[in-house]
């Protein structure tokens, strides 16, 4: 089935400003509350929120298969379950609905008061009820850089890295989306020089530049899925700063991994973009040295290019950008992600998210997460205000953006940006 939604020449009866990430090509996904207090699952172009519940309930998807109550959910997981052929056919009409040469919706100004809000009149939720959390480790540039400075320098990287990729299974009780701040953890920690651990505040809090790929029902128990299917069982991506404590993980994390540094916070972009309108940016991955067993091997484009960005904003301060990366350098596929994961037979649901681990790229200004950034603390980094920065600070606000743009279209993801706060205080 075509991708009709796609075609770069269409234009939106509504104002998309030059430089928005949503314009009528991109087509996310979401849920949002409206000013009456209805959650509603909807779609984005420019400044717009558009109430796909409200569209469902006037008809506008007459033709398509779908349950009465689809879009007038307070999350994505029926949708998602419907599969890909559902979310192409819903893609292409809503793209229809609001190219400028159909005057339906355009010229009802009835249907256009219950269907059409300015993004500012509503407000954001998490996008899918997410079931299962998995968080990989799949930058080399990443895994190289924390190797050198807690392992071997001449053997950064373990021996398995190089032949599967790498993930552990967190926990989605606390993944949020943008907006909602975060406070300190608090946490086991050894300090240098001690024997004896403390408890206290987290001191060395950190982001992490990442991705997340929602999947669709992907399989029964016990059953693999190959790697040539695994992108028809990915919905779509959104950016995601998943928050480390690196001296609560530094002492924590031997032998069984990553724990309470690690699940105090995720935070996620609520559009979820989906790879459809990904396709456009469809690149080579890096070249895999030694080839991957044959379940994990792919032939074709399974990377995409997508510009990221990270920027931490102190209290009353500017935004400093202090990295600037590519998700097209990420070692592992999302492909290779899923197809891994389900290799032993876990099931894989609709709704559960699969972070992409931090993303770095080659150059030190393309590192993503402050632990490589200042290299453990050696090296702050320098504020527009004056100050420094090791890691984060009380009231500082850190903000991922992403886009991919070519000659004829830019397809963005919003942000997601989530202010640090002290440690939680009990009234």
């Amino acid at each position: 089935m075509p991708i009709t939604a796609n075609n770069p020449h269409i234009k939106s009866w509504l104002d998309v400003p030059a430089d928005s990430d949503f314009p009528i090509q991109n087509i996310p996904f979401g849920v949002f509350l409206t000013k009456e207090n209805v959650v509603t699952v909807g779609t984005r172009i420019g400044d717009y929120a558009i109430d796909l519940g409200a569209l469902q309930q006037l008809n506008y998807f007459e033709g398509i298969e779908l349950t009465d109550d689809m879009f007038m959910q307070d999350t994505l997981n029926d949708f998602i379950s419907d599969g890909k052929k559902t979310w192409r056919l819903v893609r292409n009409r809503i793209s229809d609905i609001f190219n400028e040469t159909n005057p339906k919706l355009k010229d009802n100004t009835k249907h256009r008061e219950v269907v059409v809000f300015k993004i500012s009149e509503v407000e954001m939720q998490l996008p899918v009820l997410i079931g299962d959390y998995t968080d990989f480790y799949s930058s080399k540039e990443h895994a190289t850089n924390v190797g050198k400075m807690f392992r071997d320098p001449e053997n950064a990287l373990l021996p398995n890295w190089l032949h599967i990729p790498v993930g552990y299974h967190g926990r989605s009780s606390t993944i949020i989306p943008s907006g909602i701040p975060v406070h300190r953890p608090m946490g086991q920690t050894l300090p240098n020089g001690e024997t004896t651990p403390v408890f206290g505040p987290s001191r060395l809090v950190d982001f992490e530049l990442e991705t997340a790929f929602i999947t669709t029902d992907v399989n029964i128990m016990g059953e693999n899925t190959p790697i040539y299917e695994a992108e028809d069982y990915i919905f779509g991506m959104v950016l995601l700063n998943d928050w480390s404590a690196r001296d609560i993980q530094k002492w924590e994390y031997v032998p069984l991994g990553p724990f309470l540094a690690k699940n105090f916070a995720s935070s996620i972009s609520p559009w979820i973009v989906t790879l459809d309108a990904l396709e456009p940016f469809r690149t080579k991955g890096p070249k895999q040295n030694p080839a991957p067993l044959p379940y994990l091997q792919l032939k074709g484009k399974h990377a995409f290019d997508i510009n990221l960005e990270v920027a931490i904003t102190p209290k009353n301060g500017v935004p400093n950008v202090v990295s600037q990366t590519n998700f097209k350098y990420m070692y592992w596929s999302m492909s290779q992600q899923l197809a891994h994961h389900t290799s032993n037979g876990c099931r894989v649901n609709s709704g559960d998210m699969m972070g992409s681990g931090t993303i770095s790229g080659p150059t030190p200004d393309s590192f993503g997460s402050m632990l490589e950034l200042t290299w453990g603390g050696k090296n702050p980094i320098q504020m527009n205000d004056g100050s420094e920065r090791k890691f984060i600070n009380d009231y500082d606000t850190v903000t991922i953006k992403g886009y991919s743009k070519n000659n004829e279209v830019r397809i963005g993801f919003g942000e997601v940006s989530s202010q640090l706060l002290p440690p939680f205080v009990r009234q």
